[in-house]
């Protein structure tokens, strides 16, 4: 026997070399387990978190993007969900404006003033607009308010009560025009031919244009 082994003990516990047995505990593998586990959540948390802040800092954030775009162009928002509802309920698009009632040109009278130097000019545009169907009244020289002070196509001249319809239909036959008012009670209309006048737009793009008037098509949505 060892003179290291204590008196009494022998066995497993007796001590054939030079040191003292080793009396220490196995450690736990569940405990080990456990600590590997929280290592990884732990990583994991923080990880996700440092995602979160970057989320934050470059807007990125999905609540954020709807939010914004409902805060920005909240009428857009609701034209489109007041479409899709309609469309969700009748199965179809929604149909177009209803088309606008325009005065005919026979209702309409057109007195023709010339106010350039070209001779006769007033005459060939009145005999002209009768052939288009418009009601031809007075026909000769502009006015000394106006003779000669006309720069552009011409003036469209009327009555504060005058339908601003006609307007549109006689401007259909010529373009580059504009309206004044005077203090006449009739609704016929004065046609001022001014220095920049050539001739009428041709017929085919008059009847093109008063097509577009009478079915108007609704504007797009503005986009944010």
């Amino acid at each position: 026997m060892s003179m290291l082994t204590p008196p009494g003990m022998g066995g497993k516990y007796r001590v054939t070399g030079a040191a003292y047995p080793r009396m220490s505990r196995k450690r736990s593998r569940r405990r080990i387990v456990l600590a590997i586990l929280g290592s990884v959540l732990a990583l994991a948390l923080v990880g996700y978190g440092a995602l979160q802040l970057i989320d934050v800092f470059r807007g990125d954030s999905p609540k954020r993007n709807t939010a914004a775009g409902s805060k920005d162009c909240p009428a857009t928002s609701a034209k489109a969900a007041a479409k899709g509802g309609a469309e969700a309920a009748s199965g179809a698009p929604v149909p177009a404006a209803p088309a606008v009632v325009l005065p005919e040109p026979a209702s309409i009278t057109v007195n023709v003033y010339n106010a350039t130097p070209r001779a006769g000019l007033a005459k060939a545009v009145g005999d002209e607009l009768a052939k288009r169907g418009f009601v031809i009244g007075d026909v000769g020289n502009a006015p000394a308010d106006f003779d000669k002070k006309v720069p552009g196509t011409g003036i469209l001249l009327g009555s504060p009560t005058t339908d601003k319809a006609a307007y549109s239909v006689l401007g259909t036959q010529l373009g580059g025009t504009t309206q004044q008012t005077d203090a006449r009670e009739g609704a016929d209309i004065d046609l001022i031919l001014g220095d920049a006048f050539k001739e009428l737009t041709t017929k085919e793009d008059a009847d093109k244009a008063l097509a577009v008037l009478a079915h108007p098509v609704p504007a797009p949505a503005k986009n944010c």
